[in-house]
């Protein structure tokens, strides 16, 4: 029996968001096709039917995960200053990367991606930056625009680097420093 388009749909965004946990959890290239229907839900056999390739969903899973980021960084953001900084560079998102930011997670390779998933890796950074941007008040737009890439920078890379250390000491120094250091600015 087939099924209907709005079923074809669900389960197409079914797939995306396992996908999108499952590439941030295991990283893209370890992520096999088996694997990602697995965690929907599915069989490996019903994956051509939604996309044309892995690297068509790596693009999608990375906008849907970028998505739901901006979102929470955004709300974050409404709380005042440094909010958003703060929640970003939480232990709790250091400890979930399936249900975090996919430039902490996987941002090495989805550099080697292709340039659908690399724009949407880079629509996503921009939208952070705008976000982040907002939070330094008064701050002429184009310099707040200047330290939120900063300020983005270092949160992608301190929250990579809590993950990398193996000393929970000094992975929550580098969060707390991070976060100072953005606050600080």
């Amino acid at each position: 029996m087939r099924k209907s388009r709005e079923e074809a749909a669900q389960t197409r965004k079914q797939i995306v968001t396992a996908a999108a946990g499952e590439f941030r959890k295991n990283g893209v290239v370890a992520t096999g096709l088996n694997d990602l229907m697995r965690a929907a839900g599915l069989t490996h056999g019903g994956f051509y039917k939604h996309f044309e390739s892995k690297d068509q969903l790596v693009a999608e899973a990375c906008a849907e995960a970028m998505g739901s980021l901006i979102e929470h960084v955004t709300v974050a953001a409404s709380k005042g200053p440094g909010a958003a900084a703060a929640s970003y560079l939480s232990t709790w998102h250091r400890d979930n990367p399936a249900e975090g930011c996919p430039l902490s997670a996987i941002g090495s390779e989805l550099g080697r991606c292709d340039e659908k998933a690399r724009a949407e890796a880079t629509d996503g950074f921009q939208k952070l930056v705008e976000v982040m941007a907002g939070q330094f008040g008064k701050t002429p737009p184009a310099a707040a625009r200047r330290r939120a890439l900063v300020a983005v920078s270092t949160m992608i890379g301190a929250l990579t680097m809590s993950r990398v250390v193996t000393d929970p000491e000094l992975s929550a120094e580098i969060l707390k420093e991070a976060v100072k250091s953005i606050a600080d600015e």
